[in-house]
C-alpha cells in the first residue's frame, strides 16, 4: 500500500477529509470544551493543562511543539502516506485550536451539555482524519502504534484510556472533581461515536441460502454479483434430507440484488443474512497491521 500511487482528485479528497475532520475537531475543542473549562484529553488536553497552569503560550503552540517527539517516534513504523497526512492534520490544527478560539461561543450554560455536543463533533472530526489514514498527531499516533501491538483492542478504547489519563491529571492538578467527570462525560461520547465511524463503514453481510436448487443459486450469485460461493454440508433434522448450504459474502449495497436473485431462482429458498464485522481477503479489504 505504501507504494501505491494516488491521483490528483484522490489527493485533494484526501486533504480536505483531513481538513473537515481537523476543523470539526478544533470547533467541538473551542466551542464545547475549553468554555466550559472541560478536558477532552489528548495533546490538545494536555497543551491546554499547560497554558493554564504556565499564563503564557498558546494551545495551538504547545500542541505543535509536543507532536514533534511523537511524529519522529511514529515516522518509520506509520508509513510514509499517514506521516504526511498527519503533519497536515496536525499543522491544520495548530492553526485551526488558536483560529477558532475567536468565533463567539455558543449560549450553553451546563457543562453537561458541552460535554454531549463536545463528544459527539470531536469524536466525528477525529473518526474522520483517521478513516482517511491520517492524524492530527498526538495521542492519534500512540493509538495507532499500541493498536499495531494489540490488534484485538478497538481505536475507541484505546484513546479513551489515553484521554482519560490527561483528564486524571487535570483533575489533580487543577483540584476540580466535577470538572473531571463531565470531561470523562464527554470523553466516553467521543470514544464511541470515534469506533462509529471508523468501523460501521466496514460491516459486510454474509449470506446462508437453504434451497433444493442451490446449484441454480451457487452459478447466479458467482455469474451476476461476481461474489465467491461456498457449499457447505447440511442436513434437516425433521427430515434428515441431506442439502447443500449456499454461503457468501457480499457488501451492504448487494444485499438487494442478492435477494432479489435468489428469490428469482427459487421464492421458497430460506435466507439467513447476517451482519460482519470485517471481512478480508479477494474482492474486500486486505489485511495489514496498520489496520484499525
Amino acid at each position: 500500500m505504501e507504494n501505491k500511487k494516488y491521483s490528483f482528485t484522490e489527493n485533494l479528497v484526501w486533504i480536505l477529509t483531513i481538513l473537515a475532520g481537523i476543523a470539526l475537531y478544533a470547533l467541538a475543542f473551542d466551542l464545547f470544551w475549553k468554555p466550559s473549562a472541560l478536558n477532552g484529553g489528548g495533546v490538545s488536553g494536555l497543551s491546554l493543562i499547560i497554558v493554564r497552569v504556565t499564563g503564557i503560550g498558546t494551545v495551538g503552540l504547545f500542541n505543535f511543539i509536543i507532536n514533534v517527539p511523537l511524529f519522529i517516534a511514529g515516522r518509520a513504523k506509520l508509513g510514509r502516506r499517514f506521516f504526511w497526512g498527519s503533519c497536515v492534520g496536525m499543522l491544520a490544527a495548530s492553526v485551526f485550536l488558536d483560529l477558532f478560539d475567536r468565533i463567539p461561543k455558543p449560549p450553553v450554560d451546563t457543562p453537561l451539555l458541552a460535554a454531549i455536543y463536545g463528544g459527539v463533533i470531536g469524536g466525528l472530526g477525529v473518526g474522520l482524519m483517521i478513516r482517511a489514514g491520517a492524524s492530527a498527531g498526538g495521542s492519534d499516533i500512540l493509538v495507532r502504534l499500541i493498536k499495531m501491538r494489540h490488534q484485538n483492542a478497538s481505536v475507541g478504547t484505546i484513546s479513551m484510556i489515553i484521554d482519560t489519563v490527561i483528564v486524571i491529571l487535570n483533575a489533580v492538578v487543577f483540584k476540580d472533581i466535577q470538572t473531571a467527570l463531565y470531561s470523562g462525560v464527554s470523553i466516553y461520547i467521543y470514544s464511541k461515536v470515534f469506533d462509529a465511524v471508523i468501523y460501521s463503514f466496514d460491516y459486510s453481510r454474509v449470506a446462508l441460502i437453504i434451497s433444493k436448487k442451490y446449484e441454480h443459486i451457487a452459478h447466479a450469485v458467482t455469474e451476476n454479483m461476481h461474489r465467491g460461493v461456498t457449499l457447505l454440508e447440511g442436513e434437516g433434522y425433521y427430515t434428515h434430507e441431506q442439502t447443500k448450504v449456499v454461503m457468501t459474502a457480499i457488501s451492504n449495497k448487494q444485499l438487494t440484488e442478492l435477494k432479489e436473485l435468489v428469490t428469482q431462482v427459487d421464492p421458497d429458498a430460506f435466507m439467513i443474512i447476517q451482519d460482519s464485522h470485517q471481512i478480508l481477503g479477494e474482492g474486500f479489504k486486505k489485511y495489514s497491521k496498520t489496520n484499525l
